[in-house]
């Protein structure tokens, strides 16, 4: 029986040192979590036997339990680098049409030639789909997605409104803006250009005319009145304010009659403390809000297949009872745009990926736009330890693990995800050494009870 003991001791010696020894290979392993050999005795007799001289019967390996602990953060430059704080584990499928989950910690992803989020192991990364404001539509495993990077890019959006703000110097030489031709400066005062974009996303070039009217400076009383004309892409847009379709052929806001470049333009109004008190369609209506707009723009201008049905509002935010800081004005000094904003935005090109704490992917395009993709999925269970171990640094869902439980991160239970890091093993190397020393001991000291019990033997078989 004592041989017996000791191989049992031997053997669990041996099991104690190959857990060290798996823990120690594995202190670069990342997402690894290390492993305790844990035993117990063995003990055993009959109903009617004595309690009080029985040994025991040596001693057995129970469990070699995995230790779910939380291991240091690495940093990384590469943002699918993906590490969890706290509880959680990432879901993972071994292609786009499984559903054999399994789950693990290491978060060193990337992107296959399909651009699908993958592991080192080639695992599909799974996530939740989202709504366009970044919530997630639905939190079951069951519904989760592979993870997937856009390589298209980012809708262009067409110029509806144009803000403009400046100021028109007072000093200015007053013009003849029946002789307006924007190839001769000297028939315009001022002059200031924007970029737009059609409905293709295709830029264009929107460039302002500002002239003094020599008719109003001259008039009994004089007024401070400016006339404003547009051209995108060097050819005239007739505006209109809020009427469209209606292209005067003379009146007062009509300029370049005379030179032939005949345009229907707007007309700003200053008091005589040069603050903007009004402003005029071409027919001489009253545009109360400050907005002109732009004649569709028609097949002569957009030429490349967009609507052609695109108009564009100049929007002066004119306040005819107060003087705010948004209006133009007109000044003794120099002319100068403080604000000139368009709503429009060309296509873009993907520029790069952003991962929140709670998950969600968002990609960045070029023009400036961004847009949520999916919500990386993060999965608890009820006993970590009662997961099953696979290769890859991964895990199955077993009876003792309990249900597998989709949610969002740093929600309830659930972990924080932090994109450029990778959380490293968990294994403490000098308690790891130690460990293996105490084990040698063991392995040793059952040895010589071996030894021991040999000689004995040996002993009783040279009785004569």
């Amino acid at each position: 029986m004592s041989f017996n003991i000791a191989l049992s001791g031997v053997s669990a010696a041996q099991k104690d040192l190959d857990t060290t020894a798996n823990n120690i290979a594995n202190v670069n392993t990342v997402g690894f979590k290390e492993s305790r050999a844990e035993f117990g005795d063995v003990f055993a007799q009959s109903l009617m036997a004595s309690g009080q001289n029985k040994v025991g019967d040596g001693v057995i390996t129970q469990e070699v339990a995995q230790q779910f602990t939380q291991g240091s953060l690495q940093f990384t430059d590469n943002s699918l680098d993906l590490a969890i704080t706290g509880n959680g584990f990432f879901g993972t499928i071994p292609n786009i049409t499984s559903r054999d989950f399994s789950f693990t910690r290491a978060g060193q992803f990337k992107l296959d030639s399909d651009n699908f989020v993958v592991s080192s192991s080639g695992n599909n990364l799974l996530g939740f789909p989202v709504n366009p404001d970044g919530s997630s539509s639905s939190v079951a495993l069951s519904t989760t997605i592979p993870v997937r990077i856009p390589d298209s890019s980012g809708a262009p959006q067409e110029t509806t409104e144009v803000s403009l703000k400046m100021n028109l110097p007072a000093g200015s030489q007053p013009v003849d803006v029946d002789l307006f031709d924007p190839d001769d400066p000297n028939t315009y005062n001022s002059a200031t250009s924007v970029t737009i974009f059609d409905t293709l996303g295709e830029s264009h070039v929107q460039t302002y005319y500002f002239m003094k009217d020599s008719a109003a400076v001259s008039a009994n009383p004089p007024r401070n009145e400016w006339v404003g004309v547009t051209y995108i892409d060097d050819k005239p847009v007739d505006t209109e304010g809020n009427v469209i379709g209606v292209i005067p052929t003379a009146g007062d806001n009509v300029v370049g009659e005379t030179s032939g470049n005949i345009i229907a333009g707007f007309r700003m109004q200053f008091s005589n403390g040069g603050d903007f008190i009004g402003i005029q369609n071409a027919d001489g209506a009253n545009v109360p809000l400050g907005n002109v707009v732009s004649e569709p723009l028609g097949d002569v201008i957009l030429i490349n297949g967009s609507d052609p049905t695109q108009t564009i509002s100049t929007n002066f935010a004119l306040d005819v009872n107060n003087s705010t800081p948004d209006e133009p004005t007109q000044y003794s000094s120099a002319f100068e745009v403080t604000s000139l904003e368009q709503d429009g935005l060309p296509v873009g090109r993907l520029t790069g990926i952003d991962i929140g704490p709670d998950g969600l992917v968002r990609a960045t395009y070029s023009n400036g736009t961004s847009e949520p993709i999916v919500r990386v999925a993060m999965i608890s269970f009820a006993n970590d330890q009662g997961l099953i171990q696979q290769s890859g640094t991964q895990w199955k869902e077993s009876i003792l693990s309990g249900e597998a439980l989709a949610g969002e991160a740093t929600t309830g239970t659930y972990g924080e995800i932090n994109s450029s890091a990778l959380e490293q093993a968990n294994v403490n190397l000098t308690t790891e050494l130690i460990d293996m020393i105490i084990a040698q001991r063991n392995f040793q000291a059952n040895s010589r009870a071996l030894e021991i019990n040999n000689q004995l033997n040996q002993t009783i078989l040279n009785i004569r």
